[in-house]
């Protein structure tokens, strides 16, 4: 590959410890968009074909893409597919992903349901909850076990992600289970924030938060940007 300032003007040279959540979730994005591009047989787009596609300025591409390499010419644009790829691997999406869920309740099932997830690489290993009626039951392909088999389970299927889908008094105890089952990342959907230790991290997903936001957004006419 050439250089970042010959791919696409842009000087390169940042140091990964810089980089932000924004601009992961940037990448994923573009991940998206160039995935329909592949589909349209486009050969090559331009980091102001992104920007459009995405909202932000083209600017803003190169620089997000700066952090990681150089992946296009000056005047050519970015091989769609190379880009595509690279992405894939720098997300670490390029291979599967075993996760285990806990709480196989309305929310547990649609994050079983999610086709989204394991087109993307995450597939639902096992499902964990405390209801004796769900224990047992395997949920659209996906068994339901009770807690005490979670270090076992996700030893088996070398585990490093779990989704925790429980109500907010149980959260931290299920959390703090995870992390001595060896868990290192969470997805959190209680609505509570989770206390985890060094080198566990932790993504909390609040919807009514969502929601709030959205409305103050919308009472003020849409002159606060979302993202």
């Amino acid at each position: 590959m050439t250089s970042a300032a010959e791919r696409d003007g842009d000087t390169g040279g940042r140091e990964r410890d810089q980089i932000s959540l924004s601009t992961i979730r940037r990448l994923s994005r573009y991940y998206r968009v160039l995935e329909t591009a592949a589909e349209e047989d486009l050969t090559h787009i331009s980091s102001n074909q992104l920007a459009e596609r995405n909202g932000v300025t083209s600017a803003q591409v190169r620089k997000d893409l700066s952090y990681f390499g150089t992946f296009g010419k000056r005047g050519l644009g970015y091989p769609v597919r190379e880009l595509r790829d690279e992405i894939l691997h720098i997300l670490g999406m390029d291979h599967q992903w075993p996760v285990v869920l806990v709480g196989a309740g309305n929310i547990g099932r649609a994050m079983i349901d999610y086709v989204e997830f394991r087109r993307r690489g995450f597939f639902i290993v096992a499902a964990f909850d405390v209801d004796p009626r769900k224990l047992g039951i395997s949920y659209k392909g996906v068994p339901v076990f009770p807690m005490f088999r979670l270090p076992e389970v996700m030893q088996t299927h070398e585990v490093e992600i779990g989704i925790v889908a429980v109500p907010a008094l149980s959260a931290q105890r299920v959390c703090n289970q995870l992390a001595e089952s060896g868990v290192k990342g969470i997805l959190n959907f209680a609505h509570t924030r989770l206390i985890v230790p060094p080198g566990i991290r932790v993504r909390t997903v609040d919807m009514s938060i969502e929601m709030e936001t959205l409305v103050y957004v919308v009472n003020k006419n849409g002159s606060f940007p979302l993202d």
